[in-house]
């Protein structure tokens, strides 16, 4: 199995990337380490191996699947469960062009993986958009997860807002799914959505039947 380095540096290779390879490990461990970060219950490299193996399970259908691989580092470089509003995914993809450019990634696409960076704050596209897609469907694809796994992610998200009281929790919460469920579709790559759709809307559901 490929390791995870070799994975950031052949992805930041078919970005443009000119730097060293030991620069590029020394990057990637790099990020493995803010991805350790004790924080993280959910947000961790199990979740960003899980949307690198969709990504590259449905490279096909985006025009630049190295820039959506380089995004999926990228997206939660930056995690602290209690910065405000989209704090996150704003630093993260500040935090994401400026790491690429000293890896000799040139400068549009370095933007470009900073701008899909920022579409995880909410998850919104605009049309003709596929690399958008991609990422936004990889990272939510833990939604249409099996009901063993859909609990474990509940438990994780749950530990990392441990410092929210049950009340203001289930609150939040239940705003997150009811925006979720109102989309339009859940998830935007047909492929995706006609596998994945049903099941993450039944385990939205069942959640919100939970915390009511």
């Amino acid at each position: 199995m490929t390791s995870l380095p070799d994975r950031f540096r052949t992805a930041a290779r078919g970005a443009g990337a000119t730097a060293a390879d030991a620069d590029l490990d020394s990057a990637a461990n790099y990020l493995l380490g803010r991805w350790t970060e004790p924080q993280r219950h959910y947000h961790d490299v199990t979740h960003l191996s899980a949307v690198l193996d969709v990504v590259d399970r449905f490279a096909a259908l985006a025009p630049h699947p190295d820039r959506v691989r380089l995004a999926a580092w990228m997206h939660d470089a930056v995690y602290d469960p209690r910065a405000l509003g989209d704090a996150n995914e704003r630093d993260s993809a500040e935090f994401a062009e400026g790491l690429l450019l000293t890896l000799g990634v040139p400068a549009e696409a370095a933007a470009e993986v900073a701008r899909l960076v920022g579409l995880t704050a909410g998850h919104a596209t605009e049309e003709n958009d596929p690399d958008g897609e991609l990422l936004c469907d990889a990272d939510l694809a833990i939604l249409a997860a099996d009901e063993e796994g859909y609990a474990r992610y509940t438990a994780a998200i749950r530990r990392e807002y441990a410092h929210v009281s049950d009340a203001d929790f289930r609150a939040g919460r239940a705003r997150v799914l009811h925006e979720l469920l109102n989309l339009p579709s859940i998830y935007r790559l047909a492929p995706i959505r006609d596998g994945w759709e049903e099941r993450a809307r039944a385990n939205l559901r069942t959640e919100l039947e939970t915390l009511a």
